[in-house]
């Protein structure tokens, strides 16, 4: 699809975006009802950016991911529940509006770049703590947020089919995306992989990150 130049953009405290993920999100704030359906009376495509922890106003952070709206209920009293569909990273650049929502315009990133040894190798270290993870029954996260912080859980099954699948398909960049998406609790380190630019380089992210998460059988840790 035609990517628009200047889209909404909703800010969030723990949302991140990437691409080819399902985000569930629920609709509530009057000027999110109002972006809402204006997108979905023209080209159902919306940003989902991380707010800035430096800034006293609600600001986003620079890369964000673009979404395409699938699905969406709204309810009588105006509320709604939708899934949006990961298509890009993309940098936000130019304010264009502000109220009654912001809009922003957007550059789309190119892809992380092709694959080689290192990332070959990265990409197996990878697969090995993802699934590690699965022998040990940890509970996995989808991190689905919505404007209330909430989140819906993805079942250990299809997130370990899902990564069976990308393994096979030799897709290292999409398959970073789904493990960081799914099993990297702090939004910060997500927002990290989604925004560096080098596919080599977000896979030693993960890796470390990995290596160094707290222990997801305690909901509360």
């Amino acid at each position: 699809m035609q990517v628009p130049s200047a889209v909404p953009v909703m800010t969030l405290g723990n949302a991140i975006l990437f691409p080819q993920s399902m985000l569930p999100l629920y609709i509530f704030e009057p000027r999110y009802r109002r972006m809402l359906a204006d997108v979905l009376a023209g080209e159902r495509v919306f940003a989902v950016a991380l707010r800035r922890r430096d800034r006293a106003r609600e600001t986003p952070v620079s890369v964000a991911g673009l979404g395409l709206v699938r699905a969406c209920v709204t309810r009588p009293d105006g509320t709604s529940n939708l899934i949006l569909q990961g298509l890009a990273r993309v940098r936000l650049g130019r304010v264009v509006a502000y109220r009654p929502y912001r809009v922003q315009e957007i550059h789309p990133l190119p892809p992380a770049g092709h694959s080689t040894l290192v990332v070959q190798a990265l990409t197996t270290r990878v697969l090995e703590l993802a699934k590690n993870r699965l022998q040990q029954g940890k509970y996995i996260f989808s991190h689905a947020p919505s404007e209330s912080g909430g989140t819906a859980p993805l079942t250990l099954e299809a997130f370990a089919q899902a990564l069976e699948q990308l393994a096979q398909l030799d897709d290292a960049e999409q398959l970073t995306d789904l493990v960081s998406a799914t099993l990297l609790r702090d939004p910060h380190q997500r927002q990290l992989i989604l925004e560096t630019p080098r596919l080599e380089d977000r896979l030693r992210h993960l890796v470390r990150f990995l290596q160094t998460e707290p222990d997801l059988s305690d909901p509360l840790a």
